[in-house]
């Protein structure tokens, strides 16, 4: 959701600039900074934005200048007269030398009078106009932002998928590691003579099924497929995407927690790798 966008342009004597730039948030947060004589166009402004650029912490200034031909003082050549006469009447009178008598003018009281700007139709289209040109500006920021990430995420989802694909190699000899491990601890513990064979097998087969991974894989590769598929929607999914992740996050940790071999854990760490490189990236989702 990072962006930014700047547009400029000149109306009369007047130098307009807009900049809009955003960083990453859960919802719409909109500080817009504006001249008070357009406040009656805040509420438009706001919405324009917030339904352009959807959520992100946003900041949106609006500068007008006077590029020096024109400003909103005004000065008061006639009274500046009187008061330099009667200021050239009292050194005379005083017979006190003016070093710099314009410098003591400009500091006279109602030199300069402040000419107050009024809401100007043609000057706010300017800025209506600038605001959308860097609306504009900051979506495409997004879009190249957003073409990124989209590369990013499907070499990192087709990394777990060929992960997940090595995962059966080792589930054979997963199988026999594990039996050779318990009839081990059998004989070690209780003496093969005592073993019931019968009982034995059916307790290896209850066990062996409370570990199968057959759904876990099956599941974790159809949250990987529905992430592309989501990925690739035409309008925005970042939240739905930050939920198929965890959903890809469980089904990972759960292979972990069933695996009981070493080549398979190491298969499910690079995928925790690759998901945690995800996560980071989906708060920059749309």
């Amino acid at each position: 959701m990072t962006g930014f966008g700047k547009a400029s342009g000149t109306f009369k004597s007047k130098k307009i600039t807009v900049e809009i730039k955003s960083l990453n948030s859960k919802s719409c947060d909109l500080f817009l900074r504006m001249s008070s004589i357009y406040k009656e166009k805040e509420l438009d402004v706001r919405k324009r934005i917030s339904e352009a650029l959807d959520r992100g912490k946003m900041d949106c200034f609006i500068t007008v200048e006077n590029n020096g031909e024109a400003n909103g003082n005004i000065f008061n050549k006639d009274l500046a007269a009187a008061y330099y006469k009667n200021l050239v009447q009292l050194s005379n009178e005083l017979g006190a030398k003016m070093d710099d008598p314009m410098s003591i003018l400009m500091r006279m009281p109602d030199i300069f009078t402040n000419q107050t700007e009024e809401f100007d139709e043609e000057e706010w289209k300017c800025i209506s106009d600038l605001i959308d040109e860097a609306l504009k500006k900051h979506i495409e920021f997004r879009n190249d932002e957003g073409n990124g990430l989209t590369r990013e995420f499907t070499n990192r989802i087709n990394e777990i998928k060929r992960l997940l694909a090595e995962v059966p190699k080792y589930e054979e000899g997963r199988i026999e590691s594990i039996k050779s491990r318990i009839e081990s601890n059998l004989e070690e513990f209780v003496g093969g003579a005592k073993v019931d064979k019968n009982r034995f097998e059916q307790e290896l087969i209850y066990y062996i099924e409370k570990i199968d991974i057959a759904e876990e894989k099956h599941r974790l590769a159809q949250h990987l497929e529905y992430f592309l598929e989501t990925m690739n929607q035409p309008t925005s999914q970042g939240r739905k995407l930050g939920f198929i992740t965890q959903e890809i996050g469980r089904e990972i940790n759960t292979l972990g927690s069933k695996s009981y071999h070493q080549e398979m854990q190491k298969l499910v760490v690079h995928m925790k790798d690759e998901l945690e490189k995800i996560k980071e990236q989906i708060l920059n989702t749309l």
